[in-house]
């Protein structure tokens, strides 16, 4: 059963948010490995322990997490599968490429394997950069359940979205997400350039696990085109989003 906070038009507050979560049967909550949260695999743990190594406080520890996830796994759209298996942190821990929902379970469960409270969020985003072989494929540019993540660091709930990496930023030329885990790291509404960049339109809410056939409903309705089993292609064939040779 999935474990879900009350939906909200908008990101709760800080304050709102923890209040939410007061008592430690709350907190547990997102702290212990689900099936796609599997924060107990050894795989998860081994990477949650390297990417930390040398530092010392929780909010260090999720820092480092972030950067590990949001550099370390090249964000490809077209990683986006209906295959649960390929939903798995310990399967993703090892992908070369990702997309935004696939980035946030790795970094869920890298954080509860260091005993840091996080919750997967999800939203519907208007993404206005994406590639034209992308949208041409999606039919939108409407990327449905968009996944973030929520940490409690220091008594506060702290959002952050490890999606675009670095390399991949430069190229569109969108300024990369930072983090220093006190403060939200969200989507920004522009680029570099003045550009409309996105738009958070709809909150789904957060869940301890991934709602796995909530998400694949959601997407078939968004995306008329897409058959049960269906991909997006070849990520070679959009040198927007291919690897970097």
């Amino acid at each position: 059963m999935e474990t879900q906070a009350p939906r909200t038009a908008a990101p709760a507050s800080n304050d709102a948010a923890i209040d939410a979560t007061r008592g430690d049967d709350a907190v547990e909550t997102w702290l212990r490995p689900g099936r796609f949260v599997d924060s107990d695999s050894p795989t998860v743990q081994e990477f949650a322990a390297r990417v930390v190594e040398g530092a010392s406080t929780a909010r260090e520890k999720a820092v480092r997490i972030y950067y590990a996830v949001r550099d370390g796994v090249r964000y490809d759209p077209y990683a986006c599968v209906f295959d649960p298996d390929a939903f798995l942190a310990s399967a993703i821990v090892s992908m070369p490429g990702a997309f935004c929902v696939q980035k946030a379970i790795l970094m869920a469960a890298a954080c509860r394997a260091q005993a840091i409270p996080c919750r997967l969020g999800f939203a519907d985003v208007r993404n206005h950069l994406t590639s034209e072989k992308l949208l041409e494929r999606m039919g939108t540019d409407l990327f449905v359940f968009h996944g973030y993540c929520e940490l409690l660091v220091d008594e506060r709930w702290v959002k952050a979205t490890p999606t675009f990496n670095r390399e991949l930023c430069e190229r569109f030329g969108v300024k990369p997400l930072e983090f220093d885990g006190s403060a939200d790291a969200l989507f920004h509404e522009f680029d570099q350039r003045g550009r409309r960049h996105m738009e958070y339109v709809r909150y789904h809410g957060v869940f301890a696990d991934l709602p796995f056939e909530r998400m694949v409903a959601a997407m078939h309705e968004a995306y008329a085109g897409f058959g049960r089993e269906a991909e997006l292609g070849d990520p070679k064939d959009d040198r927007a989003f291919a690897a970097k040779a």
